[in-house]
């Protein structure tokens, strides 16, 4: 097991806590939750079962059924349920014979199990409220992929099951440290530069990093899972996004807009452009998508709270509507030989924007300021004509502020003569525009540090490299 300290944390904590707990496991597809879950309590599953993607009532109940059987031989004298309540209702006959002290269940695509019309909710409201809330013994886990049906079915419950789930877990992607150990554990022996490139194309889904040959390089992976027509990420977009969301063409409009859109959009521009219009629906989706960790919301420096700007931030997203949906299953070596092309330098660049942005914590850690209250934004304003964009805004408590720029470059980065002049100008900007009295601290973020002495003197406060990435 890699990573996942403060989820295990809990997991542990609830294995011996010595009362009952319902505790709702999500997160995207591939992001490891039943392996989690197993990890912790294999062994100690007093009943574990696992839905059928795409099925009716009947293979659904059946399927439920075997796994009482299963673990409840003696129950196999009884019919088989003719509905959810009378299976839960055997579950409790069969909880109630057992010898086990902590009863651990794990209902593990519960979604699936829903099945339209089954009353499948409705049963399981009546077993937690009626039978295993009141008892000091009963662990109930229950997980699944499709995260609307999570959200909307079982966490913002309003009926029955409101407020019921004491505990929820929402796994997120690899951070960078955890890939790096992740792929030490595979003897795959890449630098941090290769590691950051491939957490640029693929993220830090465990799933994706499992399928990674050690013996090829970072480039080598990447083409062959993506662009190999048997590659094993070239479809995974529409499988993706399909086993996660009902009617998952709005979730994929709104993706695909902001891909079109590197530095965000704010909604009414996001809703335009995705062609939805604004209401309930529109909220539902990008809660949705927020949640399970597709893209983010965050404010814009200098405006009002209610202007939030949206950005993607799934990796292997952005990654197939750049470069491998339009690609050719002919062209089996695509990413190799693209790798220097400008489309791809383009994306570098706003893909190592995304890679630091989703390690804010390791780059405040990185300056000092873990300890002071700061307000993280991003900046787009103009004065005088001019225009400028800031994509990281650090607002400290201690009266400075971090204007964070990224570059990702294959050597150590150059300020010159242009590039300097084009700072101080966004320096200027920033502070005519926002007329702040603070201090401003440009922050360079780069893969391999910047070139000492030229124009940089003077010019650049901190200047740091992937390595406090990790």
């Amino acid at each position: 097991m890699v990573g996942r300290e403060e989820e295990l944390a809990v997991l542990h904590a609830l294995d011996q806590a010595g009362k009952s707990a319902f505790v709702a496991v999500y997160g995207r597809r591939r992001i490891g939750k039943t392996f989690l879950i197993r990890h912790v309590f294999e062994g100690k599953f007093t009943f574990q079962v696992t839905g059928i993607a795409n099925v009716g009532l009947q293979p659904q109940l059946a399927n439920f059924y075997a796994g009482l059987v299963r673990h409840f031989p003696w129950l196999e004298d009884k019919p088989m349920p003719a509905d959810w309540f009378q299976a839960f209702q055997y579950l409790i006959t069969a909880l109630e014979r057992s010898a086990d002290v902590q009863k651990v269940l794990f209902l593990d695509e519960l979604p699936w199990l829903d099945v339209p019309k089954a009353g499948f909710i409705p049963a399981l409201e009546h077993f937690w409220n009626s039978w295993a809330s009141a008892r000091r013994d009963v662990l109930l886990i229950v997980c699944g992929s499709a995260a609307s049906w999570m959200i909307n079915n079982l966490i913002n419950n309003r009926g029955g099951l409101h407020n019921r789930v004491t505990h929820r877990i929402q796994l997120e992607p690899f951070t960078l440290s955890e890939c790096e150990a992740f792929l030490q554990q595979k003897s795959a022996n890449y630098n941090r530069y290769q590691i950051v490139q491939l957490y640029m194309a693929l993220g830090g889904i465990p799933f994706y990093l499992d399928l990674i040959d050690p013996g090829k390089s970072v480039a080598q992976n990447i083409n062959d899972l993506c662009f190999s027509p048997r590659g094993m990420l070239r479809k995974e977009f529409d499988n993706l996004y399909a086993s996660l969301f009902k009617n998952a063409g709005k979730h994929i409009a709104i993706i695909e807009a902001l891909a079109k859109n590197a530095k965000g959009l704010e909604r009414s521009e996001l809703l335009k452009r995705a062609k939805f219009s604004d209401g309930g629906s529109a909220t539902k989706t990008l809660r949705e998508l927020e949640e399970s960790s597709f893209i983010k919301k965050y404010p814009a420096f200098g405006k009002k709270d209610r202007y939030i700007l949206y950005q993607l931030t799934d990796f292997y997203s952005l990654f197939y509507l750049k470069f491998i949906r339009d690609s050719s299953e002919l062209d089996k070596n695509f990413w190799l030989n693209a790798l220097d092309n400008p489309e791809v330098r383009a994306w570098s660049g706003y893909a190592f924007e995304q890679v630091c942005l989703a390690h804010l914590d390791r780059i405040k850690q990185a300056l000092g300021i873990s300890g002071v209250q700061t307000r993280s934004s991003a900046w787009i304003g103009e004065s005088g004509g001019q225009k400028a964009q800031v994509d990281l805004v650090i607002d400290r408590r201690d009266q400075v502020i971090n204007l964070c720029e990224m570059k990702f470059s294959m050597n150590v980065f150059e300020i010159d003569k242009r590039y300097a002049e084009d700072l101080r100008t966004k320096i200027g900007v920033f502070k005519s525009a926002t007329q702040t009295k603070k201090a401003i601290f440009l922050t360079l973020i780069t893969t391999f540090g910047v070139t000492p002495g030229g124009h940089t003197g003077g010019l650049v406060q901190n200047a740091l490299t992937i390595e406090v990435l990790f």
